[in-house]
């Protein structure tokens, strides 16, 4: 055998091995500045304006109506609340052109009616029902069951301990203190899914609210050992009201609780839901002004201008609180991409492209979840979001979604490999589902 042959191939692995690690560090590149990045704001959004009425906040269940008939919309009173709704809605569960092998993603879409605002389905490869762990995506769930479970009005000066309630909820989706939210989200979610109880948080998706059919899907969980606990043990709603809220001192407290690998649990852990239960959840909270037959019992006004703003908080990683400051740029970036496919090649930011489109009249508010899961030999991201866009000269535009991605291998570079496939899932779903409402 000639010599070079052993050299030629010693070559070719130093080659391999030096592409791996350049790829292994773009991939953490993308999870980090990308994925994990700080959010971008609105233009002239005033966050130094705490109160409900501020002219920058902006609330969803904005009022469509239409003088002609849109088929292509469903009311609420028109496929009802009561069960099989999934069946009566407007639906078209293959309607983004993406493979279930790059990932899963529902949309629901608000458009105009003569009998006020409906609702569109929009999926792709019929992934709507398929089970998936949601991650830290599932937060602010404990955070609005806890709420809701209370049933008190909350403000800017609502604390629970001696921290800002605005504080908390801004910490669960920036991940970064904030105020004297210490930042460990995986802790203040505990507590909040401590406080709710995981039996009334599961029938939530079951017969107490959303009755999906999946009996599948439910809210068994934690986010970790340790639970967040407020010194002292009250929530004090405001200078005249104080409310002794009881709590699990530890999730394993709940006789609801489920081990993550408990024996009805499966791959998928112990709070498995869909994309199409994720998003109904989030779109029910987010219309709570609007749509009266789909509210949350016990979850008010004020809880939601606390979720989505996080009313009375400090400055975490962006001066903004609640959904409002949750981290990624995923999502900002496609929508830009779809409203101005040329607005990367001419070095413009996804800002500010949606400040043109909107004058400054958008709101993204996000919460990610993502690990590495040992269980399923696999990395994963999640996005719920809900998204307000108000065009200078077109209607307004505003949909409620929820993504998931998923690659081989259990590694923080797994997790930002999984999170370019959900960076060209949302690219193909924005793109079209912003140009197929503008065809119209």
């Amino acid at each position: 055998m000639p010599r070079t042959f052993p050299l030629l191939l010693l070559s070719v692995c130093v080659l391999f091995a030096f592409s791996v690690l350049a790829n292994e560090q773009s991939d953490l590149d993308f999870y980090h500045n990308v994925f994990s990045a700080p959010p971008v704001l609105p233009a002239g959004y005033d966050n130094d304006c705490r109160a409900s009425d501020c002219p920058g906040k902006i609330m969803p269940g904005i009022s469509m109506l239409s003088d002609k008939a849109n088929p292509e919309y469903v009311t609420v009173e028109q496929s009802g609340t009561g069960a099989g709704w999934e069946e009566r809605v407007a639906s078209n569960w293959t309607f983004f052109n993406i493979p279930a092998s790059l990932g899963k993603v529902l949309v629901i879409d608000y458009g105009p009616t003569p009998s006020g605002t409906g609702y569109r389905y929009l999926a792709n490869a019929n992934t709507q029902n398929t089970l998936y762990e949601p991650w830290s995506s599932s937060k602010i769930m404990a955070f609005a069951g806890a709420l809701a479970s209370v049933g008190a009005d909350v403000n800017a000066t609502s604390m629970v301990g001696d921290v800002m309630m605005g504080d908390l909820i801004t910490s669960i989706n920036s991940y970064a203190p904030a105020g004297k939210a210490d930042g460990n989200s995986n802790a203040i979610a505990t507590y909040f899914a401590n406080v709710a109880g995981r039996g009334y948080l599961t029938g939530l998706f079951h017969e107490k609210w959303l009755r999906m059919s999946n009996p599948a899907i439910r809210f068994r969980g934690a986010y970790g050992p340790v639970a967040f606990k407020p010194e002292p043990s009250v929530w004090q709603l405001d200078s005249g009201t104080q409310l002794n809220v009881s709590a699990f001192t530890e999730a394993g407290d709940d006789p609801f609780y489920q081990g993550y690998r408990c024996d009805e649990c499966g791959l998928t852990g112990n709070k498995p839901m869909t994309t199409l239960a994720q998003a109904e959840f989030l779109k029910r909270l987010v219309t709570h002004g609007s749509e009266p037959h789909t509210r949350l019992p016990g979850f008010r006004e004020s809880h939601l201008e606390m979720l989505l703003y996080g009313d009375g908080h400090s400055n975490s990683v962006v001066d903004a609180g609640g959904m409002q400051a949750g981290i990624g740029v995923l999502l900002a970036r496609a929508l830009a991409k779809a409203i101005a496919p040329g607005y990367l090649e001419s070095g413009e930011s996804a800002k500010s492209v949606l400040d043109k489109f909107t004058a400054g009249n958008w709101r993204i508010f996000q919460k990610i979840g993502a690990g590495p899961s040992e269980t399923r030999g696999q990395s994963e991201t999640v996005l719920l979001a809900h998204v307000v866009l108000l065009p200078e000269d077109e209607p307004p535009r505003e949909f409620t979604l929820a993504v998931q991605t998923e690659v081989a291998g259990d590694s923080e570079a797994g997790v930002g490999r999984a999170g370019k496939k959900m960076q060209q899932v949302l690219d193909i779903s924005m793109a079209q589902l912003l140009s197929a409402k503008s065809s119209e």
